[in-house]
């Protein structure tokens, strides 16, 4: 009995300690040491008290996910495992069709790729022209996604 009892709380530590954790690894070996467990009961026990076994498991689950996933976020210590914000950089600046037919000035070397300047706004840009030196004077044709299309004037 006191197997069994001790496969169930090892269970659920490894359970719970997998939240801290990047992979499931610890979750396997959590639902492995509960399944021991019920095959223990089953052994000892009968078919009766590996039905309880397994019951109590499922129900030992439910309780930990809930913890996790409900009470864990509220407390103090939780609020510092949950991400509650991006990561403050600028959002990227998505070119409109105002800009086609534009100048454009290349900030950096295009090889194809790389960023201009248009109207003193900085995008990234693709060229047809190819390769592209630094400061050369560019004409917007374009747009490709995120980015404008620009060729040699």
């Amino acid at each position: 009995m006191t197997a069994i009892l001790l496969l169930f709380v090892l269970g659920v530590a490894l359970l719970a300690a997998d939240v801290f954790a990047s992979s499931f690894i610890l979750a396997i070996c959590g639902a492995a040491a509960m399944f021991s467990g019920c095959a223990l009961a089953y052994r000892h026990f009968g078919p009766f008290a590996a039905g309880g076994a397994g019951a109590a498991a499922l129900i030992l689950l439910a309780g930990t996910i809930y913890f996790e996933l409900v009470v864990l976020p509220r407390t103090r210590a939780g609020r510092g495992l949950v991400v509650e914000s991006t990561s403050g950089g600028p959002s990227p600046v998505v070119a409109t069709a105002d800009v086609v037919g534009k100048p454009a000035e290349a900030l950096t070397t295009l090889a194809p790729s790389g960023y201009v300047l248009v109207d003193g706004r900085r995008y990234e840009a693709f060229s047809q022209s190819g390769h592209v030196q630094r400061g050369a004077a560019l004409r917007v044709v374009g747009l490709d996604n995120f980015r404008v299309i620009v060729t040699k004037v």
